[in-house]
């Protein structure tokens, strides 16, 4: 199989185009040539800004590959151009797209693949969605076949650890020193991260498969849990103590810190799981690794590279728990008046 990736060197790209490596694809690489990781021996990497249509076209004629994987596309228009410049080149087209398609809260959990993607959680997942029309307005036009996979939660080796504020590694330091740690709501909430390894072998299993031509799937994790659970199994994970977990109302977070609540806001506050039923049954889909060891061997990886940033750094957090602390027993001794 000759593969050519737009995108190879993100957190789920570089899982995809070291599977494909291994199984002896033909695989090319194109980026702009920002990220430093290290491609695996064999791949052949073209740089070029993707949005150049013409260089992008001329890339992938030269390499005359069987199908894209497209990691980067995150808008209609850019779906467009793409379709413009690729589709008399190629045979498939798997897009990654995302669960943020799906409207939020859903009507019922599991969401499957035809719930309904209107009115979009977010202007990213109104952005997907579209593009992800745009892949298979081509596919019905018989221009190529498209293949359409939506992960969830995606972690490992070469990202971070999520928490309530996004994604910065200071909450990791903050678990290993013992510091209370602040959670959304009251924590039963559910999510679920899976290793961008289970994903990537995923996508690579979509390449050249007509059973998922004309599809789109669910890749995500098949272990649901609880925030709360959350918090406790990445300080199990790293060694650090139990975590002293400080239960913040949602509304509460969202209005004090706007900037750094975006992914809370429009993902984090909702209880969604989904079902990988035609992932397993299409891709051989499989949920192998489990979410301590997971996180163990991403922390190892920011260890190793020294990305993990000191929690002293970063004071909000205190500054939040020690104000919500006395809002709250101001609160307690005044209505204490009313018993």
């Amino acid at each position: 199989m000759n593969a050519f990736v737009i995108g190879g060197t993100g957190l789920i790209s570089t899982g995809i185009v070291a599977r494909l490596a291994d199984d002896g694809d033909t695989v090319t690489v194109f980026t702009r040539g920002n990220h430093d990781e290290e491609l695996p021996d064999g791949i052949t990497h073209v740089e070029g800004d993707r949005h150049d249509t013409d260089v992008l076209e001329e890339a992938v004629a030269d390499a005359d590959p069987d199908a894209i994987v497209d990691m980067v596309c995150f808008s209609p228009e850019t779906a467009r151009e793409t379709v413009d410049a690729v589709a008399p080149h190629i045979d498939q087209y798997v897009f990654c797209s995302t669960v943020d398609v799906y409207h939020r809260p859903p009507e019922r959990n599991p969401i499957t693949e035809d719930a309904a993607r209107h009115p979009n959680v977010s202007d990213y997942g109104r952005n997907k969605a579209d593009a992800e029309d745009v892949f298979m307005d081509a596919h019905e036009d018989g221009r190529f076949e498209t293949t359409v996979i939506r992960p969830w939660s995606t972690y490992g080796e070469g990202g971070g650890v999520l928490h309530t504020f996004g994604d910065d590694t200071y909450y990791l330091d903050r678990l290993r020193a013992g510091k209370p740690v602040v959670v959304h709501g009251d924590g039963t909430s559910i999510w679920g991260p899976c290793h961008r390894d289970d994903v990537a072998r995923a996508f690579v299993n979509a390449v050249g498969n007509e059973d998922a031509f004309g599809e789109a799937y669910h890749v995500t994790s098949e272990e649901f849990i609880t925030w709360n659970q959350y918090h406790r199994r990445v300080a199990s994970a790293i060694g650090a103590p139990e975590p002293e977990l400080v239960h913040v109302p949602t509304e509460v977070l969202t209005a004090v810190a706007p900037e750094r609540t975006a992914m809370l806001r429009d993902h984090f506050q909702y209880a969604t799981t989904f079902d990988n039923r035609k992932a397993k049954r299409d891709l051989d889909f499989e949920y192998t690794i489990d979410f301590e060891t997971g996180v163990a061997r991403t922390v190892e990886w920011l260890d190793e590279r020294d990305r993990i940033d000191d929690w002293e750094e970063e004071p909000f957090e205190d500054a939040l728990i020690e104000e919500w602390r006395a809002a709250t027993s101001d609160v307690v001794a005044e209505m204490g008046t009313y018993r």
